[in-house]
This record gives structure tokens, C-alpha cells and sequence, in this order.
């Protein structure tokens, strides 16, 4: 019974020699803005950088689902492609070839606007060039 009541007094003393929590308004601002680290990695949004080899992945992965008809599909690993790499004129010129055939014209457009200002003298710019004064 003596160990008890030592043991509560003893809680009871650290309790009481705790600061009290101060409200949030009254905290220090560097303790307001910091944010805790994401505990799931997966749900951190993903940072790119120049990253090639990612870039040329994405564009073989988007090319084998263009083939099989999965466009959406196609359409994400293109962009990522353009993400890791943003000079990257083909990933932007098959962007634009998704874009076009899942009808979204204002995307297809800005894709190939861009293929052409990475490679003005590529070998589909002509064809590219066309596509785009017909969508006018």
C-alpha cells in the first residue's frame, strides 16, 4: 500500500512540473509552420529531376501501351517521361499523338507545340506541322 501511494505521489509530482501546453496562437511560429514528416512514403508527392534513363523507361513503357491500346495508360507514362525529362521531344511528340486520339485536342495541341520547339527540324515535324494547322 506504501509503494502505491509513493508511486502515485510521484506521478502526481511529474505531472505538476510539466509546462503546460501553451495554445497553438501562443507557440513559437518555427513549432506553427513545421509540418510532421510524412509517415506513408507514398503519399508524398513525387519530386522529379533531370533523370534520362526514367525518361527513356517511361517513353518505351507508354510506347508498349500505346501498342495495346491502353491510352490513359500510354498518356501518364508519356508525361511522366516529359516530367523526369522536359527537352525530351519525342515523349512530347507521343503525348501529343495519346492526347490526339483520346480527343483531347487543347492537350494534343500543346504537346506538339512544344515537340516542335524542342526539334523544329525532327523527322515528324512536317507531318506534326500539319496535324496542327488542321486542328485551327
Amino acid at each position: 500500500m506504501r509503494r502505491v501511494s509513493l508511486l502515485a505521489l510521484s506521478l502526481a509530482g511529474a505531472l505538476c512540473a510539466q509546462e503546460p501546453k501553451k495554445p497553438p496562437e501562443q507557440q513559437p511560429k518555427e513549432q506553427q509552420d513545421q509540418q510532421p514528416p510524412e509517415e506513408d512514403e507514398s503519399l508524398k508527392p513525387k519530386e522529379y529531376s533531370f533523370n534520362p534513363l526514367e525518361a527513356e523507361h517511361d517513353l518505351q513503357i507508354g510506347t508498349y501501351y500505346f501498342k495495346k491500346g491502353n491510352l490513359k495508360a500510354a498518356m501518364n507514362r508519356f508525361r511522366e517521361a516529359t516530367r523526369w525529362n522536359p527537352n525530351y521531344a519525342e515523349a512530347f511528340l507521343r503525348l501529343g499523338d495519346t492526347e490526339e486520339k483520346l480527343k483531347d485536342k487543347q492537350a494534343a495541341r500543346e504537346a506538339y507545340t512544344k515537340y516542335l520547339e524542342l526539334s523544329p527540324d525532327g523527322k515528324e515535324a512536317e507531318s506534326v506541322k500539319k496535324k496542327l494547322a488542321g486542328k485551327r
